[in-house]
């Protein structure tokens, strides 16, 4: 399983529009930060072990698509942390971490 980059609002519009029928996990990802590193990494474990079939995943880097990620914190009321994880479904915030609590174990426990 892989995660799509989002890069534009409208992306990001079709995406959330999407999580109606199918359930959506956003990778928030810090480009520079060593936490946010180690948070990619685990994310990556995830998907690459046994992940949740029927979501999609993506991921949007908050220093290069900082008006996609602003626009994530208004459309979800998740305010903006980074590293973080949001699971959302039918367009309602499920689910979020951040930072050292973004981890293979704790995203299996919560998507499986």
């Amino acid at each position: 399983m892989t995660y799509k980059e989002i890069t534009t609002v409208e992306e990001w519009n079709d995406v959330f529009e999407n999580s109606s029928t199918r359930p959506l996990v956003v990778f928030k990802h810090s480009t520079t930060c060593p936490v946010s590193a180690n948070a990619h990494q685990e994310f990556t474990n995830y998907l690459n072990d046994k992940p949740k079939q029927d979501a999609e995943y993506v991921l949007v880097k908050v220093i290069e698509s900082r008006p996609v990620s602003n626009l994530i914190a208004e459309d979800t009321s998740v305010k903006h942390e980074s590293p973080q994880i949001i699971y959302i479904d039918k367009k309602a915030k499920v689910w979020t971490a951040s930072h050292w609590s973004v981890t293979k174990a704790h995203i299996t426990a919560v998507l499986d």
